[in-house]
């Protein structure tokens, strides 16, 4: 939390959290935004800097375009989010130091949405949580990023079990192609582990490992 909380100081600082399927981003996501709101509250402590987290899942392009080209692992890495859409609602306005708009598009709904635009302080953390994020068009965006690690035969049957059945928990089953198939497109395009400041082994969710 201290190596987060000191990227910018005194500015705002957008920081990624990548990581596939299952890989337990979310999870930490919220840990780093309460862990900040606790730390800020200790008497004494210096620092009470603001730490918030969205999701790119809030930027799927519909699903008429995502699977306009079929449902391989193809179009799920190229053509799953509007990255426009991702930069003119946060990455910009973030860098003028105006509010973002968080989400513009309901995935499961299939229907675009238009929540509260989000204030932020000057001096602040703002955290992106999902896949895909050291990708060649996104990679020059972060102040700082994360790569969490999970090998697929922990984060695909992890990531699974939010679908009660739907898919198999074998990484190589065909009901996981898309997916992992598209991990793997991204892995040899963008090598996100090298990109990242910091490697989190997250294999162990109650024994998550900094690699510095």
């Amino acid at each position: 939390m201290a190596e987060l909380r000191a990227v910018r100081q005194g500015q705002r600082a957008l920081i990624a959290l990548d990581g596939v399927d299952g890989a337990g981003k979310t999870m930490l996501a919220h840990e780093l935004v309460n862990l900040a709101k606790t730390v800020a509250n200790v008497p004494g402590h210096i620092s009470d800097r603001r730490v918030t987290a969205i999701s790119i899942d809030g930027f799927h392009h519909a699903r008429a375009i995502r699977y306009a080209r079929g449902k391989g692992p193809d179009t799920f890495y190229r053509r799953s989010y509007d990255y426009g859409a991702f930069v003119d609602s946060v990455v910009e306005p973030f860098r003028r130091g105006g509010s973002i708009v968080p989400a513009v598009w309901d995935v499961e709904a299939d229907r675009p949405i238009a929540p509260e635009p989000l204030s932020l302080p000057n001096d602040c953390v703002l955290l992106i949580e999902g896949i895909f994020l050291h990708r060649p068009e996104l990679v020059d965006l972060w102040d700082a990023s994360v790569w969490v690690d999970v090998p697929f035969e922990v984060s695909v049957p992890r990531g699974n079990d939010r679908f009660a059945g739907a898919f198999d928990a074998d990484p190589e089953a065909t009901s996981n192609h898309r997916y992992v198939g598209g991990q793997r497109l991204y892995f040899s395009e963008a090598d996100p582990w090298e990109k990242a400041t910091w490697v989190l082994d997250n294999r162990d969710l109650d024994r998550p490992h900094l690699n510095r």
